[in-house]
């Protein structure tokens, strides 16, 4: 089963009556990282909050703050930004420069939710799928024959040995690797098989979420 996260780190800013909301957004595995991203930005001491939100796969995990911004008009608006299209094992941190002018309790929602939506649309949103990392070995006969196989089924080689016969490492979700099996089992007539050695994650593509 796939799921949904942040392409790559980045920021995007926005200005609301004169207040700088500066959204940094950043893929991520474990809490441990996300807060080491948090607290780097927190060093910034200029900013007059410091608002994030983040989501994990691990553990079904869901946090954020508000970070002194009246309760609700902050915190949750962002975290509703990666709620809302199911992205996760990712953080967004929307910094808060005050301009003087008061936004109101709305004023805050919109103002961080299109921070941290324009943070999203700037990283871009990728869709990834569980995929096989596999070995086949083959006579060398057979390897120009495989390669060719495995690029016409959209299949990863990641790594060739060659020794007595060639080790061969591969890379590929289970549709595409079944339509590779079979082939193989064609050319080798029944003699070469891949072989499992672990699961896991590969970018299929990359989706529009707002």
């Amino acid at each position: 089963m796939g799921y949904f996260t942040i392409k790559t780190e980045t920021t995007a800013e926005i200005i609301e009556k004169r207040s700088r909301f500066l959204a940094r957004i950043s893929p991520v595995s474990s809490e441990e990282e996300a807060l080491r991203f948090l607290n780097e930005i927190r060093q910034d001491h200029t900013a007059t909050h410091h608002v994030f939100a983040y989501r994990l796969r691990e553990s079904n995990l869901s946090r954020y703050s508000d970070d002194g911004e009246p309760s609700g008009t902050a915190g949750l608006p962002v975290l509703d930004v990666l709620e809302r299209p199911g992205i996760t094992d990712a953080i967004i941190v929307v910094s808060r420069w005050f301009g003087g002018t008061l936004l109101g309790t709305g004023g805050l929602v919109r103002a961080y939710s299109a921070a941290a939506k324009s943070a999203v649309e700037t990283a871009g949103v990728i869709e990834m799928e569980l995929a096989g990392r596999y070995q086949l070995f083959v006579p060398y006969s057979d390897y120009e024959r495989v390669l060719r196989c495995a690029r016409d089924c959209g299949i990863i080689i990641e790594n060739s040995e060659f020794a007595e016969v060639v080790r061969i490492e591969l890379i590929g979700t289970e549709k595409p690797f079944q339509l590779f099996s079979e082939a193989i089992k064609e050319i080798s007539k029944g003699r070469n098989r891949p072989e499992m050695i672990e699961h896991k994650y590969l970018p299929i593509k990359e989706i529009k979420v707002f």
